[in-house]
Protein backbone atom coordinates (compact mmCIF):
# COMPACT_ATOMS: atom_id res chain seq x y z
CA UNK A 1 0.00 0.00 0.00
CA UNK A 2 0.77 3.75 -0.39
CA UNK A 3 -0.14 6.34 1.74
CA UNK A 4 -0.07 9.83 -0.13
CA UNK A 5 0.50 12.37 2.96
CA UNK A 6 1.44 16.04 3.51
CA UNK A 7 3.29 16.38 7.28
CA UNK A 8 0.69 17.06 10.00
CA UNK A 9 -2.05 16.92 7.69
CA UNK A 10 -4.81 15.07 7.87
CA UNK A 11 -3.05 12.10 6.69
CA UNK A 12 -1.29 11.73 9.74
CA UNK A 13 -4.32 9.85 11.02
CA UNK A 14 -4.11 6.86 8.93
CA UNK A 15 -0.56 7.06 9.13
CA UNK A 16 -1.12 6.68 12.55
CA UNK A 17 -3.17 3.66 12.24
CA UNK A 18 -1.11 1.66 9.45
CA UNK A 19 2.09 1.93 12.07
CA UNK A 20 -0.56 0.50 15.07
CA UNK A 21 -1.76 -2.15 12.67
CA UNK A 22 1.39 -4.14 11.68
CA UNK A 23 0.92 -3.36 7.98
CA UNK A 24 3.13 -2.69 4.94
CA UNK A 25 2.99 0.57 3.42
CA UNK A 26 5.41 3.14 1.96
CA UNK A 27 4.81 7.14 1.95
CA UNK A 28 4.66 9.23 -0.52
CA UNK A 29 4.82 13.12 0.34
CA UNK A 30 2.24 15.64 -1.66
CA UNK A 31 2.60 19.50 -1.93
CA UNK A 32 -0.42 20.34 -1.57
CA UNK A 33 -0.14 23.70 -2.80
CA UNK A 34 1.92 22.56 -6.06
CA UNK A 35 -0.35 19.47 -6.20
CA UNK A 36 2.97 17.47 -6.88
CA UNK A 37 4.56 14.17 -5.93
CA UNK A 38 8.15 14.91 -4.80
CA UNK A 39 9.42 13.50 -8.36
CA UNK A 40 7.54 16.41 -9.72
CA UNK A 41 4.88 13.99 -10.72
CA UNK A 42 0.93 15.63 -10.91
CA UNK A 43 -0.92 14.44 -7.72
CA UNK A 44 -4.39 15.76 -9.58
CA UNK A 45 -3.66 11.79 -11.69
CA UNK A 46 -3.47 10.12 -8.33
CA UNK A 47 -6.21 11.90 -6.53
CA UNK A 48 -8.11 13.99 -8.40
CA UNK A 49 -9.57 15.39 -5.35
CA UNK A 50 -6.29 16.99 -4.78
CA UNK A 51 -6.37 16.19 -1.15
CA UNK A 52 -4.75 13.55 1.42
CA UNK A 53 -4.59 11.20 2.78
CA UNK A 54 -5.32 8.53 -0.36
CA UNK A 55 -4.63 5.22 0.46
CA UNK A 56 -3.48 3.46 -2.96
CA UNK A 57 -4.07 -0.96 -2.46
CA UNK A 58 -2.00 -2.98 -3.88
CA UNK A 59 -5.14 -3.87 -6.07
CA UNK A 60 -4.52 -0.63 -8.11
CA UNK A 61 -7.66 0.93 -6.18
CA UNK A 62 -7.08 4.12 -4.20
CA UNK A 63 -9.40 4.99 -1.06
CA UNK A 64 -9.80 8.90 0.12
CA UNK A 65 -11.42 10.20 2.99
CA UNK A 66 -9.87 9.63 6.28
CA UNK A 67 -12.32 8.22 8.42
CA UNK A 68 -12.98 5.68 5.59
CA UNK A 69 -9.44 4.72 5.18
CA UNK A 70 -8.52 4.44 8.74
CA UNK A 71 -11.54 1.92 9.44
CA UNK A 72 -10.20 0.27 6.26
CA UNK A 73 -6.78 -0.39 7.67
CA UNK A 74 -7.67 -0.86 11.28
CA UNK A 75 -10.35 -3.90 9.08
CA UNK A 76 -7.28 -5.47 7.77
CA UNK A 77 -6.06 -5.95 11.11
CA UNK A 78 -8.81 -6.77 12.84
CA UNK A 79 -6.64 -9.04 15.55
CA UNK A 80 -5.43 -5.38 16.80
CA UNK A 81 -8.75 -4.36 17.60
CA UNK A 82 -8.41 -0.83 16.05
CA UNK A 83 -12.19 -1.19 15.76
CA UNK A 84 -14.97 -2.96 16.82
CA UNK A 85 -16.40 -5.52 14.87
CA UNK A 86 -18.99 -4.60 11.87
CA UNK A 87 -22.54 -4.49 12.56
CA UNK A 88 -21.62 -4.71 16.83
CA UNK A 89 -23.42 -1.59 19.08
CA UNK A 90 -19.00 -0.20 18.98
CA UNK A 91 -18.67 0.00 15.77
CA UNK A 92 -21.75 2.14 15.36
CA UNK A 93 -20.89 4.02 18.50
CA UNK A 94 -17.06 4.50 16.69
CA UNK A 95 -19.03 5.78 13.28
CA UNK A 96 -20.19 8.20 15.66
CA UNK A 97 -16.82 9.51 16.99
CA UNK A 98 -15.70 9.53 13.38
CA UNK A 99 -18.48 11.34 11.95
CA UNK A 100 -18.08 13.90 15.01
CA UNK A 101 -14.65 14.40 14.26
CA UNK A 102 -14.31 15.08 10.26
CA UNK A 103 -17.63 16.80 10.78
CA UNK A 104 -17.60 19.15 13.62
CA UNK A 105 -13.84 19.60 14.56
CA UNK A 106 -12.08 18.83 11.02
CA UNK A 107 -14.36 21.20 9.08
CA UNK A 108 -14.32 23.69 11.53
CA UNK A 109 -10.62 24.00 11.44
CA UNK A 110 -10.25 24.06 7.85
CA UNK A 111 -11.02 27.62 7.89
CA UNK A 112 -7.83 28.46 9.89
CA UNK A 113 -5.87 28.02 7.99
CA UNK A 114 -6.96 29.64 5.14
CA UNK A 115 -4.58 33.00 3.90
CA UNK A 116 -7.78 34.69 2.81
CA UNK A 117 -10.23 35.00 5.93
CA UNK A 118 -9.34 37.50 8.18
CA UNK A 119 -9.00 37.67 11.76
CA UNK A 120 -12.79 38.31 12.87
CA UNK A 121 -13.56 35.08 11.09
CA UNK A 122 -10.96 32.89 12.03
CA UNK A 123 -11.92 33.83 15.52
CA UNK A 124 -15.77 32.30 15.16
CA UNK A 125 -14.22 29.03 13.70
CA UNK A 126 -11.77 28.87 16.88
CA UNK A 127 -14.75 29.56 19.46
CA UNK A 128 -16.49 26.61 17.27
CA UNK A 129 -13.75 24.27 17.87
CA UNK A 130 -13.13 25.43 21.43
CA UNK A 131 -16.45 24.67 21.58
CA UNK A 132 -16.83 21.33 20.05
CA UNK A 133 -13.47 20.32 22.66
CA UNK A 134 -15.05 21.52 25.42
CA UNK A 135 -17.62 18.29 24.79
CA UNK A 136 -14.55 15.84 23.93
CA UNK A 137 -13.40 16.69 27.52
CA UNK A 138 -16.52 15.74 28.93
CA UNK A 139 -16.93 12.85 26.72
CA UNK A 140 -13.14 11.64 28.23
CA UNK A 141 -13.82 11.52 31.61
CA UNK A 142 -13.03 8.43 33.24
CA UNK A 143 -11.71 6.85 30.08
CA UNK A 144 -7.89 6.44 28.38
CA UNK A 145 -10.08 6.50 25.15
CA UNK A 146 -12.36 7.86 23.09
CA UNK A 147 -13.89 4.23 23.34
CA UNK A 148 -13.39 3.43 26.58
CA UNK A 149 -10.27 1.31 27.76
CA UNK A 150 -8.53 0.58 24.15
CA UNK A 151 -7.04 2.94 21.67
CA UNK A 152 -8.78 2.89 18.42
CA UNK A 153 -8.47 4.45 14.69
CA UNK A 154 -10.70 7.20 16.74
CA UNK A 155 -8.20 8.46 18.46
CA UNK A 156 -5.33 8.73 15.86
CA UNK A 157 -7.86 11.12 14.38
CA UNK A 158 -8.85 13.21 17.29
CA UNK A 159 -5.07 12.99 18.18
CA UNK A 160 -4.28 15.15 14.42
CA UNK A 161 -7.12 17.63 15.52
CA UNK A 162 -5.62 17.96 18.65
CA UNK A 163 -2.17 18.46 17.03
CA UNK A 164 -3.72 21.31 14.89
CA UNK A 165 -4.45 23.30 17.92
CA UNK A 166 -1.05 23.09 18.97
CA UNK A 167 -0.24 24.48 15.94
CA UNK A 168 -2.81 27.33 15.80
CA UNK A 169 -1.65 28.11 19.75
CA UNK A 170 -4.96 26.84 21.33
CA UNK A 171 -5.13 27.22 24.71
CA UNK A 172 -6.75 24.08 26.26
CA UNK A 173 -5.55 24.18 29.67
CA UNK A 174 -8.86 24.29 31.04
CA UNK A 175 -9.80 20.86 29.40
CA UNK A 176 -7.97 18.58 31.92
CA UNK A 177 -9.33 15.24 30.20
CA UNK A 178 -8.29 16.58 26.93
CA UNK A 179 -4.64 17.55 27.70
CA UNK A 180 -4.23 13.99 29.45
CA UNK A 181 -5.58 12.29 26.80
CA UNK A 182 -3.15 14.14 24.21
CA UNK A 183 -0.41 13.50 26.68
CA UNK A 184 -1.32 9.56 26.52
CA UNK A 185 -2.22 9.55 22.87
CA UNK A 186 0.91 11.11 22.54
CA UNK A 187 3.41 9.05 24.15
CA UNK A 188 2.24 5.71 22.19
CA UNK A 189 5.41 4.49 20.48
CA UNK A 190 3.57 4.30 17.06
CA UNK A 191 2.35 7.97 17.01
CA UNK A 192 5.86 8.83 18.09
CA UNK A 193 7.18 6.97 14.82
CA UNK A 194 4.12 8.74 12.66
CA UNK A 195 5.50 12.24 14.09
CA UNK A 196 9.03 11.26 13.31
CA UNK A 197 8.61 10.10 10.42
CA UNK A 198 6.59 13.13 9.24
CA UNK A 199 9.59 15.31 10.31
CA UNK A 200 7.21 16.86 13.28
CA UNK A 201 9.42 14.99 15.89
CA UNK A 202 12.98 15.05 16.60
CA UNK A 203 14.60 11.53 16.46
CA UNK A 204 15.28 10.39 19.82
Amino acid sequence: MKLYYSPGACSLSPHIALLEAGLPYDLVKVDLRAKKLENGDDFLKVNPKGQVPALALDSGELVTEGPVIIQMIADKAAHKGLAPVHGSAERYKLLEWLNFITAELHKNFGPMFSPVLNDEAKAFFKDRVMGKFKYVDGALAGKDYVMGKEFSVADAYLFTMISWADRLKFDISDLPNLVAYKARVGARPKVQEALTKEGLLKAA
